[in-house]
């Protein structure tokens, strides 16, 4: 059963299990850490994280989208949260309305999630009168970064604090159901998770929150760069996928993958061979019947046959041209006569068609006609 906004919301206070949050972007990545987490939170932290991007204003909503409907698709327990993407709901609230709709219709999530302090908190208040659920995200904000100057802890000093302090209260105040609390100073963290109503989670902030959240690749050691001081490793994956990849291209190089597991084998078909004629034992009154290699030179058909009349050649050293028959083109007059009617007489071809064995060809039609109805094996 998946989490919902009103069990969330419930989650406040020391007397309650912390909300265990992750950031998530992948169907495989949702579906590993769903069994043990309450929110999934599609950040725009997607742009850096899986596109390299310097920041997270390369986001746009398409991306939001996508890959919130990837993490809700694939996850069936935690609640799923999608941010609202840099310009996507500032520059009015009619344009939050419309990005928030579009994201909860299109990717079946729960909620969005909105950077934005006081100055957000009257969209904050639009929306969740117009049913859209509203994480907020104060503290450190990323989609701010080229205000602040860079992805700096925030509350430091007196004022920055009393500022960060008003904003919580503000969109608490405006109906966000709980509040992502960025890079802040502990003691401040401690004091606005008391001060407002709604659950506070924190990433940088202090374990007195309501609940804690981390980007997924940096929990599990997948990064590449220099981490936040607020991440904590609970493994180091890259090591092992280092290590994974070094013995694929080991193997590959050495021929040594695939394996016989790892491939297919042929079976054989029920249908018959279309490219040549079974062998068939010739009818005793009528004389011998061979099948020949086809003829490289010419590229004739594979059949050949030999009569009685020819059968003392055959018997001839090889080196010694043997001489056959061949019938005519098929008639078009007989072409639909059963099989069961007696088969023409064979014809000597003139010389100008015989082949590099100096013999008549045999057509196809003449092979069949040779071949009696009881050693038809079709």
């Amino acid at each position: 059963m998946r989490k919902t906004i009103p069990e969330i919301a419930r989650r406040k206070g020391p007397d309650n299990t912390p909300l265990v949050c992750l950031a998530a972007y992948t169907a495989p990545m949702a579906q590993a850490l769903d069994p043990y987490c309450d929110i999934l939170l599609v950040g725009d932290s997607v742009a850096m994280v899986l596109y390299g991007e310097p920041s997270t204003l390369q986001a746009d909503l398409d991306m939001m989208i996508r890959h919130g409907r990837a993490v809700q698709n694939a996850s069936q327990k935690a609640m799923v949260v999608v941010d609202l993407p840099f310009g996507s709901y500032q520059a009015c609230k009619e344009d939050a309305l419309r990005s928030a709709a579009r994201v909860l219709k299109e990717t079946g999530a729960s909620s969005v999630k909105l950077e934005g302090g006081s100055e957000m908190a009257n969209t904050i208040a639009y929306l969740t009168q117009r049913a859209i659920p509203v994480m907020g995200h104060i503290g450190l904000q990323p989609q701010s970064v080229n205000m602040t100057g860079g992805f700096k802890a925030q509350g430091m000093d007196e004022e920055s604090a009393r500022k960060i302090m008003a904003d919580a209260k503000a969109i608490a105040q405006a109906g966000a159901y709980a509040i992502v609390l960025e890079s802040v100073a502990e003691s401040l963290a401690a004091e606005i998770t008391k001060a407002v109503p709604c659950p506070v989670i924190g990433i940088g902030a202090s374990a007195t929150c309501d609940g804690q959240i981390l980007v997924s690749e940096d929990m599990l050691g997948l990064g590449t760069g220099k981490l936040p001081r607020f991440v904590k490793q609970y493994s180091s994956l890259s090591v092992f996928i280092d290590q994974a990849a070094k013995a694929y291209a080991a193997d590959v190089k050495a021929r040594r993958f695939p394996e016989a597991g790892n491939v297919y084998g042929n079976k054989k078909s029920n249908m018959p061979d279309q490219t040549a004629m079974p062998a068939a034992e010739p009818p005793a009154s009528d004389g011998a019947f061979s099948l020949m290699p086809p003829d490289a030179a010419n590229g004739l058909p594979a059949t050949r046959v030999t009569t009685a009349a020819t059968t003392a050649q055959a018997q001839e050293p090889a080196q010694t041209p043997r001489a056959s028959f061949a019938l005519p083109e098929r008639d078009t007059k007989t072409a639909g006569a059963s099989m069961d009617q007696p088969a023409p007489p064979m014809v000597a071809a003139p010389r100008n068609q015989t082949d590099s064995h100096n013999g008549p060809r045999m057509t196809l039609e003449g092979v069949l006609r040779a071949i009696p109805r009881k050693n038809r094996d079709y």
